[in-house]
């Protein structure tokens, strides 16, 4: 039986500031180009600081276990001692919670260790793969298997790291391993599992992307290459890493104006939808150089960065293209939507990342169309009214939402008396394509079944049906679910698979599209992918099949 959440109410005054929040709302509706906010749950019992959806519908969500006691008891009246907690040494109260999408519900969750700015993914069988944090949690790694009966919750796994990770990244590999990278004062690169000695690599451009009293190179973007290679960015510039051999295999040009771009000048980064091989980066966002110690040292937050810097990372003379963004944007998160546009969100327009320094919350969404012509890439969308600063997180569902989560600026729960309170909300952003108007463009997959296993290099069909007009080309999209938080969405990947064949079933409203599977696992690794069809930029509700 599922583990009651018991939500401790804080004050009256939170429900007088939902509603200023939703009036805000209705006065925003108009500001931008499309897209509607809808409040799915006023409370969560923490604050979204990391975020991660798993193939059964389920997010899993955590903060931190050092922050005083939380909003949410633990389950089954159960408490943890908290000897580096300021604030209560015994806990009864959850830092993880699962968020049920289907029943818009959440149920608490047992994290013993301190996941404080800790990074994950998911393994090829679908199990989130948690790493690191801080004190407590920096050698850690924790495991989350998902079930449908509410009985799963976190494992432990002691010493799982070689080195204490707090602020690293994390991939995915071709072989189903998680590569982690880098995080505070640790230059170096290891594997989970463990396979191979030796369990720690040198990373020398970690070191020569410091910056003295910064750091700027936290939280790097790390992407996958076709050729099995590792693309890392961090600062303002990267390098294409053969992990195996931990050989530089090349080195790119440093963005344009040289400014950071990684935490704590926070931007974000994403690989743009893949099709046709061509693999290209983009990295969006950013604060200047210098703004974490104004913003730290005087409380002077410098204008965030407007600008955004693409890159082909396989060009034999590969050079960054910049382009504007409609606002400035630190803080932000870049999420892949399944008709293959990038949806940028969250975050200020001034100040950097880290606690109090980010200011002038960024409202309104923005779209970036990857194939448009360079100044009319992007659209601005409808804003929400709640401030998502530092600690928010964004995830892409199945059906197409984006949940926003998040925001805590600050060292502990702080409700009251600060300029951005402590947020435990969740809110759903509903791209245009969910818009009734086009109901009868979105396709309904039919065939295969969810939970389907698929392999490399193969025929794919899908069956699927259209009530309104169906224009072709049909456009089927694969995305692997990436685990988010500081403005970065690790392992984030989206495939336009190649069409075969494209027919209509007799006079039916029935059609059926083949498109051949990925033939690499460098192009997308082993594991659970949702497969979306789109019909004039309107996709259907995804499917999630196992690639193996």
């Amino acid at each position: 039986m599922a583990a009651k959440a018991t939500i401790r109410n804080f004050t009256d005054v939170n429900y007088l500031r939902y509603l200023a929040l939703f009036f805000l709302l209705s006065c925003h509706l108009t500001s931008g180009a499309g897209g509607t906010w809808k409040l799915l749950l006023p409370n969560v019992g923490i604050s979204a600081m990391h975020s991660q959806l798993l193939h059964n519908d389920r997010v899993i969500m955590y903060d931190r276990t050092n922050f005083g006691p939380s909003n949410i008891s633990l389950p089954h009246g159960a408490c943890r001692q908290s000897p580096n907690d300021a604030i209560s040494k015994t806990d009864c109260t959850a830092h993880s919670v699962e968020y049920n999408v289907a029943l818009n519900s959440i149920r608490p969750l047992t994290v013993q260790s301190n996941t404080w700015c800790s990074s994950g993914g998911v393994t090829p069988d679908g199990t989130l793969l948690q790493t690191g944090g801080s004190r407590d949690g920096e050698l850690k790694t924790r495991l989350f298997a998902p079930c449908d009966d509410d009985s799963c919750d976190w494992t432990e796994v002691d010493n799982g790291l070689a080195a204490a990770r707090w602020y690293a990244s994390n991939h995915v590999l071709p072989d189903g391993r998680q590569i982690i990278i880098g995080g505070r004062d640790q230059f170096n690169y290891e594997f989970f599992p463990k396979t191979n000695a030796p369990n720690l690599y040198a990373l020398p451009f970690l070191t020569q992307t410091t910056d003295p009293g910064q750091e700027n190179n936290l939280y790097p973007y790390v992407f996958l290459n076709t050729d099995g290679n590792l693309f890392i960015f961090a600062n303002n510039r990267a390098i294409l890493l053969n992990y195996a051999t931990n050989t530089v295999v090349k080195t790119y040009p440093e963005i344009p104006g040289g400014d950071p771009r990684s935490y704590p000048s926070t931007g974000s980064a994403v690989l743009l939808p893949i099709k046709n091989l061509v693999l290209e980066v983009l990295v969006c966002g950013g604060a200047p150089k210098g703004s974490y110690i104004f913003a730290f040292k005087s409380k002077t937050f410098i204008k965030a960065l407007d600008t955004c810097a693409r890159i082909n990372i396989n060009d034999p003379n590969p050079q960054w293209a910049v382009e504007k963004m409609p606002r400035a944007r630190v803080m932000g998160d870049m999420t892949l939507l399944p008709d293959g546009h990038v949806l940028l969100i969250n975050g200020g327009s001034s100040g950097t990342a880290a606690w109090e320094l980010g200011r002038e919350p960024v409202f309104n969404p923005d779209i970036y169309y990857p194939d448009r012509p360079v100044g009319s890439r992007f659209e601005p969308q409808n804003a929400n009214a709640i401030p998502r600063m530092y600690h928010s997180t964004a995830t892409l569902l199945r059906d197409g939402r984006v949940i926003v989560g998040g925001s805590n600026p600050h060292a502990y729960y702080n409700f009251t008396g600060v300029l951005f309170p402590t947020e435990l909300s969740l809110e759903a952003f509903s791209p245009s394509y969910l818009e009734s108007k086009y109901s009868s463009l979105r396709p309904v997959i039919m065939d295969p079944m969810p939970q389907t296993t698929i392999n490399y290099g193969q025929i794919l069909r899908l069956r699927f049906t259209v009530q309104g007009r169906m224009k072709t080309p049909v456009k089927v999209t694969m995305v692997y679910p990436s685990f988010n938080t500081h403005s970065f969405s690790m392992s984030q990947r989206l495939l336009v698979l190649d069409h075969v064949l494209f027919l209509r079933i007799g006079l039916s409203r029935i059609y059926e599209v083949s498109v051949r599977t990925p033939s690499s696992v460098n192009l997308a690794p082993p594991g659970y992918y949702m497969v979306f069809v789109v019909n004039q930029n309107i996709p259907s509700e995804g499917v999630w099949v196992r690639l193996q």
